[in-house]
């Protein structure tokens, strides 16, 4: 054994089940966790302006340093460039080896390639529960098609039970190390492993047995909300898996086994996307679908700079970007009514709904993000049929059914009936007086009539295969 090994934290800020400490442990009497404060990743196209997910990243190795010491080490903070970073740290500390958790973003794969040419680094699993390699077709070829892939997942063997977090690590040798960057508070989200279990095991206790149903509705709180935890490792999917898992065991009739088990198949859907950027990473750059490369789209910056606001005019999918500007999070199903929006309603190309909600989401994830993105859009693997058009109003009728959801965030609309909520120009002029709501001067006009951007979009796209 020898006596200093580096664990370079990333996207694992957690101690319980963390697959490149225990490596790191396993090799060396004395651990050095440090996280490096890389500008080519946190001046990045995808991460330069996301202010919140930031925070949130702030706050969590604000968390793991409080546990690291309380088990008698500590975080070391330094900044740079990874390579000349480490290569000092291992002179200064003597250290033999360095262990991180294998990230699967192109940028993730050059840093990693770069730094492993020149120095021991050794990668270890834990973002997913199967690596990308893993899950493949017979010829050895990568899956495309999520429902194969997902049988073949189902198929693997399962991965061992979660890795206890280690009671004690000892300390550090003396170092100099930066500051952990300040980090405004994020209500909805306060950082850190020991709230990402806590939100697991509530979720695990009630809510999954109905996610098969209220994983869609809007006006109740239905989903885990853990997708940000996830992202940034404060919890492992090993342990999200084994919860659902021993969920699905305890669950009291089918109904309830549904419920965890499409809990499941969420998770699978985030390992299926995280495969195809590693497989695929021109994806990031254009659409998987090489005949849906050409759509001519609108370029009028008004429309979106409205959807952008959450000021166009359809209630619900307003209320949805204002919940995402407010909070840095929107709900799943909101997320693919206002994709649908802006792609197939105001013709906007993907691309820039993808750039926008990098900016703003708390977990935003490049490969989650991208495969959402083309999939709304209808140009990803395995996407929606381009000519599925998600109309705004219907989807805000069944899936926020009381309107609670709408009122909350559209406080223009508090007052105004039911009947005319997801639709408000159709309220004559007395009962928006009465609301307290004149469409056009209080609340936003439709920015585009649905038909209309229905009957232009699926000409746009027969023009592009054509």
């Amino acid at each position: 054994m020898s006596t200093t090994a580096i664990w370079w934290i990333r996207r694992d800020l957690r101690l319980t089940d963390n697959s490149a400490l225990q490596a790191a442990l396993a090799q060396a009497a004395t651990v050095v966790p440090v996280f490096i404060l890389d500008d080519a990743a946190l001046d990045s196209r995808y991460h330069r302006r996301a202010q919140m997910r930031k925070d949130f990243l702030f706050g969590g190795l604000h968390a793991l340093d409080a546990g690291l010491r309380a088990c008698g080490s500590q975080l070391l903070v330094r900044h740079g460039e990874p390579v000349a970073v480490l290569r000092t740290l291992l002179a200064e500390c003597g250290a033999a080896s360095i262990f991180a958790e294998a990230d699967c973003t192109p940028f993730a794969v050059r840093r990693d390639a770069a730094v492993a040419q020149v120095l021991p680094l050794t990668l270890t699993g834990g973002l997913t529960i199967h690596p990308p390699q893993a899950v493949r077709k017979g010829d050895g070829t990568p899956y495309t098609v999520f429902t194969p892939y997902s049988r073949t997942w189902r198929a693997l063997p399962l991965p061992r039970s979660a890795l206890a977090a280690p009671k004690t690590l000892g300390a550090i040798p003396k170092l100099t190390s930066l500051p952990i960057p300040a980090a405004a508070p994020l209500a909805l989200f306060p950082p850190g492993e020991a709230e990402a279990q806590r939100r697991l095991k509530r979720f695990a206790k009630s809510a999954i047995y109905k996610y098969a149903d209220g994983r869609n509705q809007l006006d109740v709180e239905g989903t885990s909300a853990l997708s940000a935890y996830l992202r940034f490792g404060m919890l492992s999917a090993r342990s999200a898996l084994q919860a659902a898992r021993l969920a699905a065991a305890a669950a009291e009739g089918a109904a309830a086994r549904q419920g965890a088990d499409t809990w499941i198949t969420e998770l699978i859907w985030r390992e299926f996307y995280i495969a195809i950027l590693h497989h695929f990473p021109h994806v990031l750059q254009m659409a998987f679908r090489a005949d849906l490369r050409n759509v001519a789209w609108d370029k009028n910056s008004e429309t979106l700079a409205a959807w952008q606001t959450g000021n166009t005019g359809y209630p619900v999918v307003d209320a949805a970007m204002r919940q995402l500007a407010a909070t840095g999070w929107m709900h799943n199903r909101a997320r693919m009514i206002v994709s649908s929006f802006l792609v197939k309603d105001l013709l906007q190309d993907w691309r820039l709904g993808e750039a926008w909600f990098m900016d703003k989401l708390v977990d935003g994830d490049p490969a989650a993000n991208n495969g959402g993105w083309q999939w709304s859009a209808g140009v990803g693997t395995d996407a929606a049929p381009y000519f599925r058009v998600f109309s705004p109003v219907l989807q805000g009728q069944k899936f926020d059914p009381h309107g609670s959801f709408v009122r909350a965030w559209v406080p223009e609309l508090a007052r105004m009936p039911l009947k005319f909520l997801q639709q408000p120009w159709l309220a004559p002029a007395d009962v928006q007086a009465a609301a307290g709501c004149r469409v056009g001067r209080d609340y936003a006009a439709p920015v585009v009539d649905h038909a209309f951007a229905r009957a232009r979009v699926l000409a746009a796209y027969k023009r592009a295969k054509s």
